[in-house]
């Protein structure tokens, strides 16, 4: 159970961590408010790749503590890991105002009211044709792509942020069910690993056009509320992710504070770096 928690944190702060460098690369060659074409430039970006691969060190930790721990836990810290960006692009010279960091109070509470709330175990086996379900999920999301190109007003965004989390929250729930098999190689064969792959992209992909259309604040307000709603959702009712006897308001409370905070957190944070961009390293723009 220790080490449920102790790779959630991991996960925590390196997606928090990977967020900053990504955020950096996607400025450095001035794709946002842009075309989805402008994404090509990030190749050569190695800031964004850096923060890319520090990102999926922290979906390996994210993974091994699912195998642990509930979705609606695991979720929310991963949720919370804007709090981790902000305190860092803080430390970085990007003040953060008092209510920032309030909201940073608040969102760490609901979290340790979930830790004590939430009932370790491993989750319950999907039938084979729910596998299938999860790794046909690209497919209706990918049409929001098509829908955003050909319209610029608040509902593409809106839109690409819905899917977006969708997409992660799939991402969450396959790797919740994820079946280790003896050999490595057999993972191939898994439908939950290859979930998890397409998922993933699908979901980075349109959180990436997302923020081109729209501000930070709402985007990742979408984006957060979706993919914890709907993984805790299908945890709790079909997964077998239980909360401790007794703590059900705990849990409730917990989750609202931390949602809450994240979402405060991400307005705050998104308010501050319009007036003190966050300091780059030394380097060449591309």
């Amino acid at each position: 159970m220790a080490l449920g928690y102790v790779f959630a944190v991991l996960a925590t702060l390196a997606s928090g961590s990977g967020s900053i460098l990504e955020a950096m690369g996607v400025r450095r060659v001035a794709a946002h408010g842009g075309s989805s074409r402008d994404l090509i430039a990030l190749w050569r970006q190695w800031l964004y790749f850096l923060g890319l691969g520090v990102n999926l060190l922290g979906f390996a930790f994210a993974s091994a503590a699912l195998h642990r721990l509930p979705l609606f836990l695991v979720q929310s810290m991963l949720a919370f890991s804007v709090g981790v960006t902000a305190m860092i692009s803080s430390f970085m010279g990007a003040h953060l105002r008092a209510r920032g960091w309030g909201a940073l109070v608040v969102g760490a509470s609901g979290l340790v009211l979930l830790g004590v709330s939430a009932e370790p175990g491993p989750a319950q086996a999907l039938p084979p044709h729910w596998r299938w379900l999860l790794l046909a999920v690209p497919i209706p999301v990918a049409a929001i792509v098509l829908y955003a190109r050909r319209h610029h007003h608040v509902g593409a965004t809106v839109a690409l942020a819905f899917g977006s989390g969708v997409s992660y929250s799939v991402v969450g729930i396959s790797a919740r069910t994820l079946h280790l098999p003896d050999a490595v190689w057999r993972l191939v064969l898994e439908p939950a690993a290859w979930s998890i792959v397409l998922n993933g992209l699908t979901a980075a992909a349109l959180f990436a056009m997302a923020l081109q259309k729209g501000g930070p604040t709402g985007v990742t307000a979408i984006m957060f509320t979706t993919n914890t709603a709907l993984s805790s959702f299908v945890g709790l009712v079909y997964l077998g992710d239980n909360v401790r006897d007794g703590y059900v308001i705990a849990a409730t409370t917990g989750f609202v504070l931390a949602i809450a905070g994240a979402i405060a957190v991400a307005h705050y944070s998104a308010n501050t770096r319009q007036k003190e961009p966050l300091p780059e390293p030394a380097g060449t723009r591309v």
